[in-house]
């Protein structure tokens, strides 16, 4: 095998890795802010519930 042929084979393989690491960290990101929409909404929906005010702030005699 020609010193060319494998520099060729050898860049075609780093660019694939490469590709499949920006995926991965894409894949991450991704999850990582459906998680912080999920949380969000969550804390969303509790502050805006009926029972949240009465544990907050409650009546006095």
């Amino acid at each position: 095998m020609h010193v060319h042929e494998y520099q060729q084979m050898r860049s075609a393989e780093l660019i694939r890795r490469a590709e499949q690491e920006r995926l991965a960290r894409e894949v991450a990101r991704g999850s990582r802010a459906g998680r912080r929409e999920a949380a969000l909404r969550t804390a969303e929906s509790e502050s805006h519930s009926p029972g949240s005010r009465r544990l907050r702030f409650p009546r006095t005699a």
